[in-house]
């Protein structure tokens, strides 16, 4: 997709123009001025009925007498009081889908006026890529027949001048908080692009299936990206080296599988040579069978999404290498298949960790934990990072509590989890923190070894983490459990492709 902008006056030449109508049919600034233009169509199509401009509803109409463009659309903004950033969303997605559903292959949205109460117009213009970007998404990578492009290829946007602006307070009409330059909007809708596509290259990993998508997939992806970008480089550990560094608890997790797990490495580098990085770690269980624990089999098709946070780690830095951000990243991701077999882990198994704690393993399906602590012990002795993340689709606990709605969030850090929950909301890819308490930790208690795999039936989520803080005592950490996140179930089966949006989100507010 193509992205450029329009100044408020420039004469409209696309193949659509959009526009935003409140609810009880009331004219935002842009189409008033259409409506003007063609001689009250829009109000006549209000005082029909036909559209009230309910948020997210929107409307087509074809060729409208006096419309420069061939087609106008009507998008449904809802209450002018209530138009915060989720409502904007809301709207653009409702927008969006009519659009990409005509032969319009260019559209411009005429939103220069718009006020999005607790958000900028800079926002406002990322927003409009980034959602045409996941909205132009389609899967079809393992289908026979592949679906037609959209006919959508290029998205304008209008501004006003600081001229217009100020014109238009003195008339007291609503306007966007701050003036914004031409170059500042081009900015935004070449971020906002950058990020829809991060986005969905992780639903594009998270939606192939396990037989394609393995470690040694994952692998080549990093390396491909690598190829592309000279900020990045990579670094693949195979499980012989693996073995040397004393990662007993990660292979635990392959051994019943003839997939070859990997430890992929893959690092940004633009920052100065002296700057510790920023890291992220990513679980990357390519197809999660539960192994010697099993897991019933309804539904176990959707563990081809257990791959999913390094899908979100592999991607942000696809983000970060085409925004340029000058810090430096490093991502780690622990990619192997979870299978039973002859040579499975086997529950009261014991092994031993990279960091040298020894783990018995109760449960061989809580195997998520089990690579992410020896590639966050990796992380920490290779790189001594500033901040890590980790992220992974780890508990079903973590369903239970919050649906699909937010990413939860435990950290040993405050300043780090305050600034994740503020970027969450600023994103709308939000989190929710849990406690991480001492309390919790006894219940990893083990006569056998150091501690166990997994807690007792309740507080799931919170143990999954207990056992991760064990590894992450010397630094700034947080974990982002996605299992609810990650994917939708059901008729809209498909990877999210969060929470790149969250953590790209944060690596562009890192300073120097």
């Amino acid at each position: 997709m193509k992205y450029s902008i329009k100044q408020d006056n420039a004469k409209p030449d696309s193949d659509c123009t959009v526009v935003a109508v409140y609810s009880k049919g009331a004219l935002s600034r842009e189409a008033k001025k259409l409506d003007a233009a063609t001689g009250k169509a829009l109000s006549k199509v209000i005082k029909s009925g036909d559209f009230a401009g309910k948020l997210g509803d929107a409307l087509l109409l074809h060729a409208p007498l006096g419309a420069k463009s061939h087609r106008v659309l009507l998008a449904g903004a809802g209450d002018s009081k209530k138009f915060d950033g989720k409502a904007c969303v809301k709207m653009l997605q409702g927008a969006l889908k009519i659009l990409l559903k005509s032969k319009a292959g260019s559209a411009c949205f005429d939103l220069a006026s718009l006020a999005v109460s607790d958000r900028d117009f800079k926002w406002l213009a990322e927003r409009v890529a980034l959602e045409a970007e996941r909205a132009a998404y389609r899967y079809d990578a393992t289908k026979s027949k592949k679906k037609k492009p959209y006919a959508l290829k290029s998205v304008s946007l209008t501004y006003l001048s600081r001229a217009d602006i100020n014109a238009a307070r003195k008339k007291g009409e609503p306007i966007g908080k701050e003036p914004t330059t031409p170059a500042q909007v081009s900015a935004a809708l070449k971020q906002g692009e950058a990020v829809g596509k991060a986005v969905n290259r992780a639903r594009e990993l998270g939606n192939l299936p396990g037989n394609i998508c393995t470690p040694t997939y994952l692998a080549a992806q990093a390396r491909k990206l690598a190829e592309r970008y000279k900020s990045l480089s990579v670094k693949v550990l195979g499980e012989a080296q693996m073995r040397r560094l004393g990662m007993g608890s990660l292979l635990s997790v392959a051994a019943g599988s003839a997939q070859e797990a990997k430890l992929i490495v893959l690092q940004y580098r633009g920052g100065a040579k002296s700057d510790k990085p920023y890291a992220l770690v990513g679980k990357g269980i390519t197809f999660d069978t539960g192994g010697i624990s099993l897991k019933a089999g309804l539904a176990m098709d959707e563990m081809k999404f257990d791959m999913c946070g390094a899908a979100s780690v592999i991607a942000t830095l696809y983000g970060v290498a085409e925004l340029r951000l000058p810090v430096n990243v490093v991502g780690v991701v622990a990619a192997a298949e979870n299978m039973p077999g002859s040579k499975a882990t086997k529950p009261g198994d014991i092994v031993t960790s990279m960091a040298g704690k020894t783990i018995e393993i109760l449960n061989t399906d809580a195997e998520g934990r089990l690579v992410l602590c020896d590639a966050l012990t990796y992380t920490e002795r290779e790189f001594k990072p500033r901040t890590v993340i980790d992220i992974a689709t780890l508990t079903g606990a973590a369903v239970a509590t919050f649906g699909k709605h937010v990413n939860a969030l435990m950290s040993n850090d405050r300043q780090l989890a305050d600034t994740l929950l503020e970027k969450g909301q600023h994103c709308l890819d939000p989190a929710w923190e849990l406690p991480l308490w001492d309390e919790y930790q006894s219940q990893l208690d083990s006569n056998f070894a150091d501690f166990a795999n997994i807690g007792s039936r309740y507080a799931g989520t919170i143990t999954a983490a207990c056992f991760l803080s064990r590894f992450t005592e010397k630094l700034k950490w947080a974990h982002l459990d996605i299992a609810g996140s990650a994917w939708h179930s059901g008729t809209e089966k498909a990877a999210t492709g969060r929470p790149v949006g969250l953590l790209l989100e944060y690596l562009r507010t890192r300073k120097k």
